[in-house]
């Protein structure tokens, strides 16, 4: 950028540094709605393929045991064991990192461009209850996220954890009667936000069309009632003596 001098002075140019064209397009609003449905396109992903690993638990012990190695060994011998696991694991980290932070900026843009904080939104009474309910069903997921991790996956939450015995862990984990009701309604919540991310998504990478809406309302429902109700059968498996 070049500015203009005084007359008789020297002209001088200053250059003022552009950011990457990532980081611009990132402080838009656009750009942190691309961030939210990418990261969430992510999340999906594993939160529906960990419902499915899960259910070998129905195939019983020695099943579900082998797969939890299986996610420990992959890739090797070509990389070490569990390196693997941890660089998916590193991605979902940053991904949930990203999503929480898009959805906090964009809730405080959101507020910022309200003409007067005590009129009340017109389009909350449109909404429906998965879209109203939608930050705090993120704040409830990411709640349960860690304490499902201190639960299962390090132990601190399971007086009778024991490190590779992952189906014990989850029968012991799941007989307290506390901690399958947290499990149960936590997975509801997260139903409800699979639900509104699902249908949302399309939107936001601007994919939709009135014509695909039923499609997407269909895809959106199925999707997030296929994970709640897998996820919520293993607590209520275990309490009814399914399995254990």
């Amino acid at each position: 950028m070049r500015t203009k001098a005084a007359p008789g002075e020297p002209q001088i140019e200053t250059i003022r540094r552009r950011r990457p064209w990532l980081l611009d397009l990132y402080g838009t609003a656009v750009g942190k709605k691309y961030v939210m449905a990418v990261t969430g396109i992510v999340w999906m992903g594993y939160v529906a393929a960990h419902m499915v690993g899960n259910l070998k638990v129905y195939l019983g012990e020695d099943d579900l045991n082998h797969y939890a190695e299986w996610l420990r060994t992959l890739a090797t011998p070509a990389l070490p064991r569990t390196v693997l696991l941890w660089l998916l694991r590193s991605a979902l980290i940053v991904a949930i990192v990203l999503h929480v932070h898009a959805a906090y900026r964009l809730t405080v843009m959101d507020h910022r461009s309200r003409p007067r904080q005590y009129v009340r939104r017109q389009d909350y009474v449109a909404a429906n209850y998965a879209s109203r309910t939608m930050r705090w069903g993120g704040v409830i997921v990411g709640l349960f996220i860690i304490f499902h991790l201190m639960d299962l996956t390090w132990g601190y939450a399971n007086p009778a954890f024991v490190r590779g015995e992952v189906y014990d862990n989850l029968v012991a984990s799941f007989e307290r009667v506390p901690v399958a009701i947290v499990y149960v309604v936590a997975n509801l919540a997260l139903g409800l936000h699979l639900y509104h991310g699902a249908w949302s998504l399309f939107q936001s990478m601007g994919w939709n069309h009135p014509r695909f809406n039923l499609w997407r309302r269909w895809f959106a429902g199925a999707f997030a009632a296929v994970v709640t109700i897998g996820n919520v059968s293993f607590p209520l498996a275990v309490l009814t003596g399914v399995i254990g």
